[in-house]
C-alpha cells in the first residue's frame, strides 16, 4: 500500500484542471447557527482588547468575588469557555466533535495541563503521574471519538511534554546539550534504550534526584506513546520556549527512534517547528534529511510560533542574541520556506512523511493548497491543516468543505483547569487575536444578512 501511494505521488503531477484558490469570504458560515456567530463575534472582539488578555487572571478573580463563583462561571461558559473549549465531560466533548464532523472538521484534543517555566508552584512526581493519567484518558477519548479514522488513518492528539517532566530538568538538559562536544550520555539512542529498559541513566551532569526524575519522565513518555500506538492515536508534541526546546527535541528524537521505525504505518510521534525562530529552517532541513537516511517516518506540525514577546524580553534581560526573526515579514518568509521544504519531502516520501500546516494565515493556506496541487498531493492525504477551536472558522470551514483534512485544536476540562490555560494561550497569541479583524467583518456580514436581510461585501 505504501509503495503504491509513493508511486502515485511521483507520477501524478498537477491535475489537468487549473488550480483555483479557495475563497475565504465567509461563505461557509451558513453552516453555523446564529447564536454561534454572535458569540464568536463578541468573544473575538473582547480577546483583541489587550488589557483583558494581559490581566485575564486578575479579572477572573475579581468577577468571582463581585458576582459569585456560580454566576461568574455561567458567564464564562456562555462566552470564552463556550467559544474555545469542547466541554468538561466526555459527553460534552463528543457533542462538540459531532458538530465539528458535520462541518467536515476533525478533533485534535489537548489536555490543558503544563508546568510554566520558573513557576513558583512546587510540583512533585505525584503531579506528573496525575498528568500521565489524564494523557492516557485523552488517548482513549481521542480513539472513541473517531471509531473509523479518515482516509489517511490519522487520529491526532496534542502532547505537552512539560506536563510529564519538569521544566527545571529540561533547562538542565538544554544547557548540557548546547555545550560543544556534549557527551554521548544524552544521545537519543541512549535515551531510547532507557525508555525500553527502565534502567537508570546516571547522567553525570544531573544530580541523583534529577536522574531519578529523568527515569520517571522517560517511563511516563514511554507509557503514553505505547498506549497511543495501541489505540491508533498519533501524538503531536508541542514546542515551547527556546530554553526548553533542545531538551524537548532530544526527548522527541528518542521517541521517534523507538516508535517511528514502522514505515508502513507512518509517524506516531510528530514534532513542532516554530518558523519565528531564526534557526528553524536549517533545523527542519537537517532533521528531515536525517530521518530519511535512518529510514524513519517523519511527522511535522509547522507553526509560526507563540512566544515572540517573551523570547525577546528574556534575550534582552540576559544580554543574549535574540533567537527570533526581526519582523512579521521575515517570519512569513521563514514559514514559506519551511512549508515548501516539507511539501517537497512529502511528495517524495508519501505517507512516510506527514505534515500539519498549523496556521491561521490565509496566504500560508493558499500557498499550501497550491503547492499540494502542483506536487500532486491529494487534499485528504499526508498533509493536513490545523487551527484553534473557535478561531479562523472562515478558513477551516472552507478547507473542510473543499475536501482537505482539517483539525481543530480542542482543549477540554473544568473551568478551573481550562481558564488559566486559555489566558496563557491568549497572551501568547495576542498578535493572532488582534489580527482577527477580517474574521469579525465576515461574521458581521453573515449576521447582518440573517438579521437584517441584507449583505455587505467584505474586501479580500
Amino acid at each position: 500500500m505504501l509503495r503504491t501511494c509513493s508511486v502515485l505521488y511521483s507520477k501524478a503531477g498537477p491535475p489537468t484542471v487549473g488550480w483555483q484558490p479557495l475563497s475565504f469570504d465567509g461563505g461557509a458560515f451558513h453552516l453555523k447557527g446564529t447564536g454561534e456567530l454572535m458569540r464568536a463575534l463578541l468573544v473575538l472582539r473582547l480577546c483583541a482588547w489587550p488589557p483583558l488578555v494581559t490581566h485575564g487572571l486578575a479579572i477572573q478573580a475579581w468577577s468571582q468575588r463581585l458576582l459569585g463563583s456560580r454566576f461568574s462561571g455561567t458567564l464564562l461558559r456562555a462566552s470564552i469557555y463556550g467559544q474555545f473549549v469542547a466541554g468538561e465531560t466526555a459527553e460534552e466533548v463528543r457533542d462538540c466533535v459531532q458538530q465539528l464532523q458535520t462541518l467536515s472538521l476533525r478533533p485534535l484534543l489537548a489536555v490543558p495541563t503544563e508546568e510554566e517555566p520558573d513557576s513558583a508552584i512546587k510540583t512533585g512526581e505525584a503531579w506528573y503521574e496525575e498528568n500521565l493519567s489524564a494523557m492516557l484518558r485523552c488517548v482513549d477519548l481521542s480513539r472513541s471519538l473517531l471509531e473509523t479514522p479518515g482516509p489517511n488513518g490519522n487520529i491526532l492528539m496534542q502532547l505537552k511534554v512539560t506536563a510529564l517532566t519538569s521544566t527545571r530538568l529540561c533547562k538542565e538538559l538544554t544547557s548540557w546539550v548546547r555545550r560543544p562536544g556534549a557527551s554521548l550520555e544524552l544521545s537519543p539512542e541512549r535515551l531510547a534504550e532507557a525508555m525500553d529498559s527502565g534502567q537508570d541513566l546516571q547522567v553525570s551532569c544531573l544530580s541523583t534526584e534529577q536522574n531519578q526524575h529523568l527515569r520517571a519522565s522517560l517511563s511516563r513518555l514511554q507509557r503514553v506513546v505505547q498506549h497511543a500506538q495501541a489505540q491508533h492515536v498519533r501524538l503531536l508534541v508541542d514546542a515551547e520556549y527556546t530554553s526548553l526546546n533542545p531538551a524537548l527535541s532530544l526527548l522527541v528524537s528518542a521517541m521517534t527512534l523507538r516508535w517511528n521505525r514502522s514505515r508502513e504505518s507512518g509517524p506516531w510521534i510528530w514534532n513542532t517547528y516554530q518558523a519565528y525562530l531564526k534557526d528553524t529552517y536549517e533545523r527542519l532541513r537537517r532533521d528531515a534529511e536525517a530521518a530519511e537516511r535512518a529510514g524513519l517516518a517523519f511527522g511535522v506540525k509547522l507553526v509560526r510560533g507563540a512566544y515572540l514577546d517573551k523570547e525577546r524580553h528574556v534575550a534582552q534581560l540576559q544580554g543574549t542574541k535574540d533567537p527570533t526573526q526581526p519582523d512579521y515579514e521575515a517570519t512569513s518568509q521563514s514559514y514559506r520556506r519551511c512549508l515548501e521544504l516539507m511539501l517537497t519531502h512529502v511528495s517524495h516520501r508519501g505517507p512516510v512523511c506527514q505534515l500539519m500546516v498549523a496556521s491561521h494565515n490565509e496566504e500560508s493556506v493558499h500557498q499550501a493548497t497550491k503547492s499540494m496541487w502542483e506536487l500532486g498531493i491529494p487534499p485528504d492525504g499526508p498533509v493536513c491543516f490545523g487551527q484553534l477551536l473557535g478561531m479562523c472558522d472562515h478558513v477551516s470551514l472552507a478547507l473542510g468543505q473543499a475536501g482537505y483534512a482539517v483539525y481543530k485544536s480542542i482543549p477540554y476540562g473544568s473551568l478551573e483547569e481550562v481558564i488559566p490555560y486559555l489566558i496563557r494561550r491568549a497572551q501568547e497569541n495576542q498578535s493572532v487575536l488582534r489580527g482577527a479583524r477580517r474574521e469579525w467583518e465576515l461574521l458581521s456580514q453573515e449576521l447582518q444578512r440573517r438579521l437584517l436581510g441584507r449583505s455587505l461585501r467584505v474586501p479580500s
